[in-house]
């Protein structure tokens, strides 16, 4: 099995990863960099934190290695602050949006960028073969300023008196990392914030760490009684963003269209990198301004390196991910939500560019399914993939079918234990039957 999965290493604590393997990653990725090599951490608000910060930090001090630490932070932050900084790579100890029970690490380099996948086989390859460097001991330091850092950034890049103070906001943050640190740089700004799930808790009591229709419920009650306009929900690390009204959630593919389109007509550049697991409203979305979608596999760091590679205007991924080259090849809902606010007066835009375009129909369900059976499972898909008649099917991450009036994508988590079956259609039929047949030929594979 490998150690990376689709956004970094992830697991069960405890189970998946201890704080052994945690050292030794530390110990891989010390023995990478050059000596005296500078490398800062942060953390979400999970309870483990602590524990696996303690065996990361350790790892690193062994190799020689000065280490800082920045504490609770959104992975925005920790991505912008490693290069603005002048470290020479950044550990952000999270599971995003994944349970409480589970935690991970994400690492960044100088320039802000995820680690690509050749960095993340060297890191891979010295963990297995253990063959560790051991230097002096490193120095630890405790960084400070982190919110006021962020902030001058992007006060920088994003006038504050192109936000609109009228618009009241709810800011949940689902009691993960971008807790407290949101709602008061958005103060800072000028906006009308109303907190919710506004205090750090890794075992995130509000609500689901992973901000989606079923978990939002209260959010979008709690909006309608406040009288607030918007609601900006992050998970658990704030890499992900998405957004609610005072009719319900906004979707997924709806906001990461909209935002694009605005990106586009800002930067001039003609380009959208997304990912396959990307429905078509984003491409009628931007049609009309001459741009292009480029999809390319699933993961924040693909689209990060694919928005690079074709000078993209964004990179998104419809699960509320965004790139803006503006800030930094890595993702940043914070400043993405700015640039939406920025640019919007009333939040009723959104429905109403939607309602001029053709109606489609996105479902995403999954099938729990151990690690190890993934590949195996996957192969026995993509044999049977003929089944179902596509004109065309699609084998670069997963496998996408793709139909006259619908799509299908039967794709492997690369952050789970579980199988992904998510399709679009112009009708709803449709798009339940293509479901359930996805579910109904994973299934028996599975349980084999």
């Amino acid at each position: 099995m490998h150690l990376f999965g689709t956004s970094g290493i992830r697991g069960v604590v405890n189970k998946d990863l201890t704080t052994e393997l945690c050292r030794e990653v530390a110990q891989a990725l010390g023995t990478a960099l050059p000596p005296r090599a500078r490398v800062c951490l942060a953390t979400d608000t999970r309870v483990s934190r602590e524990a696996l910060k303690g065996a990361i930090f350790s790892g690193l001090l062994s190799c020689g290695i000065e280490a800082t630490d920045l504490g609770i932070l959104p992975t925005p932050a920790l991505a912008l602050l490693t290069r603005e900084w002048g470290f020479d790579s950044g550990v952000m100890v999270t599971a995003s949006h994944n349970p409480p029970e589970f935690n991970g690490i994400k690492l960044f380099n100088k320039d802000s960028m995820g680690y690509s996948k050749t960095q993340e086989q060297q890191i891979e390859e010295l963990f297995r073969e253990k063959k560790f460097r051991v230097g002096g001991p490193g120095g630890f330091h405790q960084g400070q300023g982190m919110r006021e850092s962020y902030l001058r950034f992007i006060q920088d890049r994003l006038p504050t008196k192109s936000l609109d103070s009228n618009l009241r906001i709810v800011v949940d943050p689902g009691n993960g990392a971008a807790s407290g640190f949101v709602s008061e740089l958005f103060a800072e700004m000028g906006l009308k914030v109303i907190p919710l799930n506004d205090t750090p808790d890794g075992l995130f009591p509000g609500r689901n760490p992973e901000p989606k229709e079923d978990t939002l419920w209260n959010t979008v009650e709690f909006l309608r009684e406040m009288d607030a306009d918007l609601a900006v929900c992050f998970d658990g690390d704030a890499d992900r963003v998405t957004f609610c009204d005072k009719d319900g959630f906004l979707g997924f593919n709806e906001p990461i269209a909209f935002i694009s389109r605005l990106l586009i007509e800002e930067s001039g550049k003609r380009k959208v990198a997304t990912t396959v697991e990307t429905g078509r409203l984003l491409d009628l979305a931007v049609e009309d301004l001459g741009a292009e979608v480029v999809r390319g596999k699933v993961g924040d760091v693909d689209v990060a390196y694919l928005a690079r590679e074709v000078d993209a205007a964004i990179g998104v991924e419809q699960v509320g991910v965004y790139i803006i080259p503006k800030a930094g090849y890595y993702p940043d809902s914070i400043f993405a939500t700015l640039t939406l606010l920025s640019r919007m007066r009333e939040v009723a835009e959104i429905r109403a560019f939607f309602e001029r375009m053709p109606k489609l129909f996105f479902e995403k369900r999954k099938v729990s399914c151990p690690n190890q059976l993934k590949e195996t499972v996957m192969g026995k898909v993509a044999e049977k993939a003929g089944l179902f008649g596509a004109k065309d099917i699609n084998t670069l991450d997963g496998v996408r079918l793709e139909f006259e009036d619908s799509w299908m994508l039967i794709r492997a988590s690369g952050t789970e234990p579980a199988i992904r079956v998510v399709t679009e259609s112009t009708s709803v039929s449709k798009t339940k039957e293509l479901v359930d047949r996805g579910i109904q030929l994973i299934k028996p594979l599975v349980e084999g």
